[in-house]
């Protein structure tokens, strides 16, 4: 396995072999099932919120983060959909964390679902690169196995989504059973779809999935867990990051220019141990720096 040749074609775009995709998957869910769910990491770390299959903007992530393994980075999940590039922005990440386990890790978001991905792009960009559903059947169990959240130093949890009213502790994170497509409803649903909101208690999702959650709960879940932070993705921010709650929340952001529309700007969050942190903001790459899709990705529907 050229795992060094496949990551340099990645990282030109361009599609690996089936049976490439079949060996890459094999054995990123080898290593995937040896880690928890909830996953610890040291810093000096690099959050980076969703990418939705935005190759080339990933790209200049790393052009301003630095390149992994130069760069230890935790990537808080919604890697596919959306973007013309889901297939390799995937399976390059899958590569570098195969090639790279101590130094990238990669956590669950609600876009990484056999029922989502086949609305918003992911499946029928598999179909169509290689002319049959088999790479999305390996890429979507390797889904499976991806962490439901991680803590970095003790001191800040990283989620995709946000909170359970069904979880109080990271101890009943770690007891869940992840290694199953998302449910509709239910903890780990919560974890991948809940966003914080300006309420007291918990309160009902326009998303249709998960919760919204107030000050209230996100402090009593911190103090319980004696955690300071929790790092989440999964909501546009116009800025690439927003603060909630007075710092006891932070949205991170990494999919500029969204759906090649929007025109946010995206942020990368860079923690240094000691509660010392950094945002970097990028932009999306120049149109002169991207490939040509082959048809358009379904619109609308912001997750």
């Amino acid at each position: 396995m050229d795992l060094d040749g496949q990551i340099e074609r990645l990282r030109r775009c361009e599609t690996i072999k089936e049976h490439e995709v079949e060996q890459l998957c094999f054995k990123a869910r080898e290593l995937l099932a040896s880690e928890a769910n909830v996953q610890p990491v040291d810093s000096p770390v690099t959050l980076c919120g969703d990418i939705h299959g935005q190759f080339y903007d990933l790209k200049e992530l790393f052009k301003h983060g630095g390149e992994c393994p130069d760069t230890n980075y935790l990537f808080l999940g919604d890697f596919v959909d959306r973007g013309h590039f889901s297939v390799e922005t995937f399976l390059l990440l899958l590569a570098l964390k195969v090639r790279y386990p101590d130094r990238l890790t990669l956590i669950r978001g609600n876009h990484e679902s056999r029922q989502i991905t086949q609305v918003y792009g992911f499946y029928e960009e598999c179909f169509r690169k290689y002319g049959s559903a088999y790479v999305w059947q390996m890429c979507t169990d390797v889904f499976d196995y991806l962490s439901l959240a991680a803590i970095v130093d003790n001191e800040i949890m990283c989620v995709h989504g946000g909170l359970s009213p069904l979880v109080t502790s990271l101890d009943q994170i770690r007891l869940l059973d992840r290694k199953v497509e998302v449910p509709r409803a239910g903890p780990m649903c919560d974890l991948l779809w809940s966003d914080p909101d300006d309420i007291t208690g918990w309160g009902v999702s326009p998303r249709g999935a998960g919760c919204v959650f107030g000050r209230d709960v996100a402090e009593s879940f911190s103090k319980f867990n004696s955690i300071s932070i929790i790092a989440r993705a999964h909501q546009l921010v116009m800025e690439g990051y927003k603060w909630h709650f007075d710092g006891g929340v932070v949205t991170v952001w990494s999919a500029p220019n969204y759906c090649y529309r929007c025109g946010n700007v995206a942020a990368i969050f860079e923690y240094n141990g000691n509660m010392q942190h950094n945002f970097k903001f990028f932009s999306a790459a120049d149109e002169s720096e991207r490939g040509i899709p082959i048809r358009e990705p379904p619109p609308d529907y912001f997750l």
